[in-house]
């Protein structure tokens, strides 16, 4: 009988503490910080299809020449812009590069608010997308000031930064050898979001 007793006692206790090891486990991963994002991509970039970035239902609806299902530094930039689900602050020199204007037109048509900022004199030149910006309703402003405005970055969802030297041209993404960081560490993204706001301000039409 104290044997059975014994067993019984030890049995229970060894659930017991099975349990509270397991309760102590998912606490300690609930008060851990979760990791923030922290991606470089280089290019130029690999040619390949991003025709699923845009149309993710239908993977194999595309028959171009170019490959298929492969990842490259662009796609993996088309993919943390279109991850916007409510706001895209774009602070770019020169935008000329048809897909990323696509991304951004398919996030205005989702109801994401977008505002953009550029610099004046490459706003105008031939084949700039900011033209197409704003016809499609997207708020647009140029700098007003002597000096270039010669930022490329971009803040989603005021979370996610991207920055780096790569101007959202076709040339930059396929000739050029540039940067881009990916970041959600507050320390580094707050900073952007202050500049972009002190910009916006200042290059209000309405001053």
């Amino acid at each position: 009988m104290t044997v059975m007793w014994t067993v019984k006692v030890v049995g229970m206790g060894l659930v017991a503490l099975s349990l509270s090891v397991e309760l102590l486990s998912r606490l300690l991963r609930r008060l851990r910080p979760e990791r923030s994002l922290n991606e470089v991509l280089f290019f130029p970039s690999e040619m390949a299809c991003v025709e699923h970035i845009f149309t993710p239902s239908s993977p194999y609806s595309c028959f171009c020449s170019l490959p298929h299902g492969v990842e490259t530094s662009f796609s993996c930039l088309l993919r943390h812009i279109m991850s916007a689900s409510s706001t895209l602050d774009l602070c770019v020199f020169a935008f000329s590069n048809m897909d990323l204007s696509r991304a951004v037109l398919a996030l205005h048509g989702r109801s994401v608010t977008i505002r953009v900022l550029t610099d004046k004199h490459y706003s105008a030149i031939t084949g700039s997308q900011i033209g197409v910006l704003r016809k499609a309703g997207i708020c647009v402003r140029c700098d007003v000031g002597s000096v270039h405005m010669h930022h490329k970055f971009a803040v989603v969802d005021g979370q996610l930064l991207i920055t780096g030297s790569l101007n959202w041209t076709l040339t930059a993404v396929q000739s050029n050898m540039e940067n881009i960081l990916v970041t959600e560490e507050p320390d580094l993204v707050r900073p952007f979001i202050k500049e972009f706001h002190r910009l916006w301000t200042h290059n209000d039409p309405a001053h």
